[in-house]
């Protein structure tokens, strides 16, 4: 995606985002992404994300190991005092979209989660755990819906890796990769 320049998303070849509105939308539906937490999103090839997809990510995290979550420093003055350090705030990591993932319109992909290649998240899911590759999940919160294909065939397709083959090959197999049956 050309359109993306905080370079704390890194975006694959041939990934694209559909926007009803703008493209150039993209990152502003990364939320909560502050350079000085060091989080990132990492999206793989091949991927087809939907229009209102929202990462959210560990900034929009809250220290949740007081009698309140609520960020009374945010308001300076005497209120900054009780600011947490860095430490003290939930961080769960970057997180990782797969190759070849679709992401279904207005899905929530929530910090740190990792999607595995193949793997189908349906319009409107929260995704707060990690996905399997090769995976159909949806719901609040996602939750699995089924397996794409048999475990044998998953695991030669994470093999095969068919997104990290030259653009030349991918077009001479282009039947292969789009028919009914993969055949793997």
């Amino acid at each position: 995606m050309e359109t993306v320049t905080n370079p704390s998303i890194e975006v694959g070849d041939y990934t694209y985002y559909d926007d009803f509105e703008d493209v150039a939308n993209f990152e502003r539906n990364v939320m909560y992404h502050y350079d000085f937490l060091g989080d990132k999103l990492i999206i793989g090839k091949f991927c087809m994300i939907a229009s209102g997809v929202k990462f959210i990510m560990n900034g929009a995290n809250h220290k949740m190991d007081g009698i309140t979550a609520y960020p009374f420093n945010i308001f300076g003055k005497d209120w900054k005092r009780v600011e947490p350090r860095l430490s003290d705030l939930p961080f769960k990591g970057d997180t990782i979209i797969g190759n070849d993932v679709w992401i279904g319109n207005n899905a929530t992909i929530m910090p740190g989660v990792k999607v595995g290649d193949g793997a189908i998240i349906a319009t409107n899911a929260t995704v707060v755990k990690d996905v399997a590759p090769y995976t159909v999940v949806g719901g609040n919160s996602a939750t699995e819906i089924r397996k794409r294909f048999s475990p044998e065939n998953i695991a030669e397709l994470l093999t095969m890796k068919w997104w990290d083959w030259n653009i030349e090959k991918i077009t001479e197999n282009l039947e292969f990769l789009t028919g009914k049956n993969p055949g793997v």
